[in-house]
This record gives structure tokens, C-alpha cells and sequence, in this order.
């Protein structure tokens, strides 16, 4: 007697000798498509939060890099009795400037430990003006935040030492 595919053949462990419909494994067509959809669903959420926390960070690691140098600014300024010029920029904290007003003290081995300028969390030069226009006592330093565009908003936005964050 030839076997029926949807049907399991008698056995010692089916005492009655019945035959009994197979169970088919997998998943329909449908039932995927759901799971995708679910899980589509939890990413979009997910990464929502999860990339405003990245540009938070971004904005965060900015501000600590500002702070570097601005610590190293101040020690260059006790050093040589001023901060660089415009035209020497943040380029004298790791290297003697070769214009402008010569530094009288210049730290051996320069001002940043790393002997080399940070950049920003998207990878640019930090702006330097000295003096600043918005700290006309001291300097400016800024990023042009994710755009590298002056103005913008939220993650585009200028970060400068003169918006009471930095410092």
C-alpha cells in the first residue's frame, strides 16, 4: 500500500496503528511578513533614539576638545604673557609660531600632550580668533557644528566658547 505524504505509517509507538496527518514545519508567507513589519516597527524607534544620543555625544566630545584647548590656550598665555595672534592660531600650541609676535617662554614639546590639534566630533579645524570678537579679552574658539556651515540649528549649530558651555 503506497504512503499518503500528509500522513505518518503506523508504529510501536502509535499502539492503535492509526494514521495520523503530519505536521508541516515552517512559517507562511504571512507570518514573515509580520515579523518584518514588527520588526521595522522596533528599529525605526530604536534608532530614532538611538541617533539622537549619537548627535548628543557628537556635540559633548566638541565641547570637551574646546576645553583642551582652552586649558592649553591659558597655559601659553602664562608662558608668554599672551595668547597667539589670528595669524599664529591654534597651530603655536604644538609647534613655536614662526610669525608674528615670537613667544618668549615657548613651552619645550609645545602645549597639547597628544603633538597634535584635536578636531572636531566631525572632523574639522576649530576656529581660533584672537582677540575674539566675542571674547574681546581673551579668544574665540568654535566648530561649525555637523554642517560646516556658520549658523544652523540643533546638531548644524556653531558651538563657540562664548555660549556659556564650554566655558
Amino acid at each position: 500500500m503506497p504512503q499518503d505524504r500528509d500522513t505518518v505509517p503506523a508504529s510501536p509507538s502509535n499502539p492503535r496503528h492509526e494514521r495520523r496527518p503530519r505536521r508541516r514545519a515552517g512559517f507562511s508567507l504571512i507570518e514573515i511578513m509580520a515579523v518584518v513589519v514588527i520588526m521595522a516597527l522596533l528599529m525605526s524607534l530604536v534608532g530614532t533614539a538611538v541617533f539622537s544620543q549619537i548627535d548628543k555625544a557628537r556635540i559633548e566630545t566638541t565641547r570637551a576638545q574646546m576645553k583642551q584647548l582652552e586649558s592649553a590656550l591659558a597655559f601659553y598665555q602664562m608662558d608668554n604673557g599672551r595668547f597667539p595672534s589670528s595669524e599664529q592660531g591654534l597651530q603655536a600650541l604644538v609647534a613655536p609660531p614662526t610669525s608674528g609676535p615670537q613667544p618668549r617662554n615657548y613651552r619645550p614639546g609645545g602645549y597639547l600632550s597628544a603633538k597634535k590639534l584635536p578636531v572636531d566630533a566631525w572632523g574639522e579645524a576649530f576656529g581660533y580668533e584672537s582677540p575674539g570678537s566675542n571674547n574681546p579679552e581673551s579668544f574665540d574658539i568654535w566648530s561649525l557644528g555637523a554642517d560646516s556651515q556658520p549658523g544652523g540649528a540643533e546638531t548644524d549649530a556653531d558651538i563657540g566658547n562664548w555660549d556659556g558651555q564650554s566655558g
